[in-house]
């Protein structure tokens, strides 16, 4: 069988758009003499439609789209994504599902059977599982046909699995030819070879080839790499499709050579590839084509600052320098070099004399004890009213710059360094930032030495360095990566750090700063845990460490 794969990048909720998409998808794979053309999970809707499914007007206009493609399809198969129901009284009635459509009719529906619920899945809010698992004889082949989460659960691969069923191995005892997975799989570095490595042990086992289209994109936080893979009967990879762009590609089930190229590049590659594109994708969707940085001096302002550079172009990105007293020399210098080097523009607008006049006008009704970290956070929400102003005057979006390792404790300060539209590097821990900048420097020093070699520090208060309040990143990252990536215990994490009070001390600041990240903007996710919607903490909690 000769399948086509597209690859697309659907946006949630725009119907006419991704039908026109799935259109001129199909009509290439007739052209390219094709059995099947098959699109990713919820293709026609974008994933994930979050509450949009709950609203009988939006889903009615599903049904419509779905029948208007079914009109156009011949004798060519076109399996796309979407929401479907039925008339079960009993729970919501609507499902994740796989609809194929040939000779103007849709001939086949394969709802989805494992319905996620953990980290950034909450499918079970939405959708009913598929009753029955069903293939369907097309072509000459019998089409075991799944959609994402029905494929990761294969006994051979996982050490414990989630679900007690396979729907793969269902649909092997009913005379599956062929495999089809068609998939909206959020990327964090090491997915795409795991799902590599799963789908090939998944193969081989079952001696059948598959075809696995995934999503690409960004919605909103998450990032979706694309990737498609299909692999022979033996589990040798026989054609992978481009990573963060759309693509279509042939499979011919019978034919193909393995390649032998890996899945994956570096990780300071591949994150700093996914957070450009996620900053790209984030302002075509939005419809907005400038950003503003608040430029400090410090290394991630000018990471974030590059990555706008690479996402949008330079003439479309501005940085703001926002002087105190406090302010280094060097945080001014450091600056001005960096935009010497992307070539953007800028300005200097001191945030002293709004902050002395806030302190003047509040010294009354403070007595004259004014702490000092009403000081210091005065000066930080000056300058996120600085950025804001521009971002109103301009039309431009605030890009906030903080790390994850400082979102992680509380390093940061509400309404002012996280007022902004998308937090670029939130999920990125601050020793991973440096690692990020070495490879971005490879060839020749764009982010000057200086700012990578100075001691971090928020220039809030005299020789304020980081380390003041907090321990070393490298300790403090390893500490939070077992925490909140591993799910360790406080136990198992002093085993390792040998010190049980620094690590009850940081784990505290990360739960009892729950409250900041709720109301942060949304981060690009390119690690397995990242905050926001796949870490749900309560803020008003009594289990304290």
């Amino acid at each position: 069988m000769k399948i086509a794969l597209c690859q697309m990048n659907p946006i949630i909720g725009r119907l006419d758009y991704n039908k026109e998409k799935i259109i001129s998808g199909y009509k290439k794979g007739v052209k390219s003499d094709a059995d099947l053309v098959i699109f990713p999970e919820l293709a026609l809707v974008g994933y994930p439609p979050l509450d949009l499914v709950e609203k009988e007007e939006f889903r009615t206009a599903v049904q419509k789209r779905i029948d208007e493609l079914a009109s156009i399809s011949g004798e060519t198969g076109m399996l796309f994504g979407a929401i479907t129901e039925d008339d079960d009284l009993i729970g919501t009635n609507i499902h994740n599902s796989a609809v194929l459509c040939y000779n103007g009719k849709v001939q086949f529906v394969q709802p989805k059977s494992l319905i996620p619920n953990y980290d950034v899945f909450d499918e079970m809010r939405y959708f009913e599982p598929a009753d029955k698992v069903n293939v369907h004889k097309f072509k000459g082949e019998t089409l075991g046909i799944s959609v994402c989460e029905d494929i990761w659960n294969d006994a051979d691969y996982w050490y414990r699995r989630r679900y007690h069923n396979d729907p793969v191995e269902e649909q092997m005892k009913k005379g599956a030819t062929v495999l089809i997975n068609i998939s909206a799989s959020p990327y964090s570095f090491g997915k795409r070879e795991e799902r590599r490595e799963m789908l090939s042990i998944l193969c081989e086992k079952d001696k059948r080839p598959l075809a696995y289209v995934c999503t690409v994109g960004v919605q909103t936080d998450l990032i979706f790499d694309g990737a498609s893979m299909c692999l022979d009967r033996n589990g040798k990879l026989v054609a992978l499709g481009k990573a963060y762009e759309e693509d279509f590609f042939l499979f011919d089930t019978e034919k193909g050579n393995e390649i032998s190229k890996s899945t994956e590049k570096s990780f300071e590659e591949e994150t700093l590839t996914g957070l450009i594109y996620g900053v790209k994708e984030y302002f075509d969707k939005m419809n907005f084509k400038k950003a503003v940085v608040g430029l400090s001096g410090g290394l991630d302002s000018a990471i974030v600052t590059y990555i706008a550079v690479e996402a949008l172009g330079r003439e479309n990105v501005h940085v703001v320098l926002m002087p105190s007293k406090y302010s280094s020399k060097g945080s001014v210098t450091d600056s001005e070099l960096l935009i010497k080097n992307l070539k953007i523009n800028s300005n200097n607008v001191s945030i002293q004399p709004v902050v002395d006049q806030t302190l003047e006008q509040l010294a009354p009704t403070f007595k004259g004890k004014t702490s000092k970290i009403t000081g210091e956070n005065i000066q930080a929400r000056v300058r996120g009213l600085y950025l804001m102003a521009f971002s109103n005057n301009d039309n431009y979006l605030v890009l906030t710059t903080g790390n994850k390792s400082e979102l992680a404790v509380g390093y940061c300060t509400l309404y002012g360094d996280m007022s902004g539209s998308l937090a670029v590097i939130a999920d990125v821990y601050k020793t991973d930032v440096y690692r990020i900048v070495k490879f971005i420097n490879r060839e020749k020093e764009i982010i000057p030495k200086t700012i990578i070699n100075k001691p971090p520090s928020a220039e809030l208060s005299p020789n304020q360095t980081d380390q003041d309040v907090l321990p070393p990143y490298e300790l403090l990252d390893k500490i939070l990566k077992m925490y909140l990536e591993e799910n360790k215990e406080i136990n198992e994490i002093s085993s390792v750090i040998k010190d049980e009070k620094i690590v009850k001390k940081i784990l505290r600041m990360v739960d009892i700063n729950e409250f900041k990240r709720k109301q942060a903007a949304p981060a690009l996710r390119v690690s397995k845990k990242a905050f926001g919607y796949g870490r749900r903490y309560p803020i008003v909690q009594g289990w304290r460490i």
